[in-house]
């Protein structure tokens, strides 16, 4: 039952990933939305959520996208997930628009991490002049969500103590 929640949320980001952003096209470039759990994850959580959550959601993505080899967004997703986590842990949590900075610069670097392991591994065609196009619609697209996603990975992974108890976050 401790995984009902995150697995609902997984599988649904899955979906509307590739059913409704895979035909929405914004000046040549599509959303990625499930890099946005670990991005929320890791803000909510730390590092280490997020690259769990990123490699969780990853390889949900691996499993159901053809053309990549299996393990590519889950590393690229662990990666980003831990990154911003650990960036965030040292950032004061003042001002509402720092999560949403912070998932503009999580979703740009996860469209250039999932760029650099494609080349690494030699997928054609990730470094080309679309690249900023994408970054830009990655994290606008992102940015936007962020707000409610965050309440989305709270409701969906809470904190627990060792004790078993809810810790608030």
């Amino acid at each position: 039952m401790r995984y009902a929640r995150p697995a609902f949320v997984v599988f649904m980001l899955v979906t509307v990933q590739t059913t409704l952003f895979a035909d929405l096209d914004f000046f040549g470039a599509k959303g990625d939305i499930v890099v946005l759990l670990p991005i929320a994850a890791g803000i909510a959580g730390g590092r280490d959520r997020g690259a769990i959550v990123g490699f969780v959601a990853g390889l949900s993505l691996d499993l159901v996208v053809h053309g990549t080899p299996t393990g590519f967004f889950a590393l690229g997703y662990t990666l980003v997930g831990y990154i911003v986590g650990m960036v965030q842990a040292g950032v004061l949590r003042a001002a509402w628009w720092i999560p949403v900075l912070t998932a503009c610069g999580g979703s740009v670097l996860s469209v250039v991490t999932l760029a650099v392991v494609g080349k690494f591994i030699g997928l054609e065609g990730l470094f080309d002049r679309r690249l900023f196009t994408i970054c830009l619609v990655v994290a606008a697209i992102n940015g936007a969500l962020v707000l409610p996603m965050m309440r989305v990975v709270r409701w969906s992974l809470p904190v627990v103590s060792r004790s078993g108890r809810l810790v608030p976050t």
